[in-house]
């Protein structure tokens, strides 16, 4: 797809993934619309960008604040009429038992990480729909499909977030709008600034930088599949875990359970 003068909103712009997908749209000539709480951090990005000579608006708005969306909907199709590309991106993960986790730390994540990705598609998928164009893409991760302790409850958001999109998938039928999950291995972003995860080490070999998911989130803009996993090598992962659970399920567990017990006896 040629994304020059598309209508691209990115939630979680200010960091990370997101700001490194606005760079990457950017580059292609899209007028993009940076959402996200820190305004200071958005304003930077904004700034950085005048160099594509491309259109930006910045957006201060907590994803989990239901009317804080909905405002902000209505201000972005007021001024654009329409958004071509939206990427739920915004997400986050407290690491711990969920025994020591508050119920509040639990819907926290649930919140923002689904329920944020729900709010943003209810105001713009009906505009979408009437068009008969648009995409959206929801940067998920490989936990979607891997549930494992100490991130059960980021894991169950992202179960949600696979789910959800498969199921909208098979609505959006013939409608012209597109739908594609991102499911990345570790990146290396402030994901882990969290306090939750002091005790751990930050990345291992295998983390993919902010550039290589980006450019896979440009992908999946365009894509007709369901989901892509970055890298593709590890939806063989994913493969031999649904095929043979009663192998990789045992191994999987004990490893970041002992990680997790380590974290704690520090």
């Amino acid at each position: 797809m040629d994304f020059k003068d598309k209508v691209v909103l990115i939630t979680g712009a200010s960091s990370g993934i997101g700001r490194e997908t606005a760079i990457e749209f950017a580059k292609k000539g899209s007028q993009i619309i940076l959402v996200a709480r820190r305004k200071q951090k958005l304003d930077e990005l904004q700034k950085e960008l005048q160099k594509f000579n491309i259109t930006t608006l910045i957006c201060p708005c907590d994803v989990s604040n239901k009317s804080q969306v909905s405002k902000m909907s209505k201000d972005v199709l007021e001024k654009f009429g329409h958004v071509d590309v939206l990427i739920n991106n915004a997400g986050f993960a407290i690491y711990g038992y969920v025994s020591d986790l508050t119920t509040e730390e639990i819907e926290s994540q649930m919140t923002t990480n689904y329920f944020g990705m729900v709010y943003f598609i209810k105001n713009f998928l009906p505009s979408m729909i009437k068009n008969k164009s648009g995409h959206i893409v929801n940067v998920a991760s490989v936990a979607a499909s891997f549930g494992l302790p100490g991130i059960a409850s980021y894991c169950a958001s992202k179960f949600a977030i696979l789910g959800f999109s498969e199921g909208l998938k098979y609505e959006l039928k013939g409608t012209g709008v597109g739908i594609t999950v991102v499911s990345p291995i570790m990146v290396r972003t402030d994901f882990f600034d969290h306090p939750s995860f002091k005790k751990m080490p930050k990345y291992s070999p295998i983390s993919l930088s902010k550039k290589i998911v980006a450019k896979a989130v440009l992908r999946a803009a365009s894509s007709p599949r369901l989901e892509i996993i970055v890298p593709s090598v590890v939806r063989g992962a994913v493969w031999i875990k649904n095929t043979f659970p009663y192998l990789i399920n045992p191994i999987l567990g004990s490893t970041f359970k002992k990680q997790l017990d380590s974290k704690n006896n520090k």
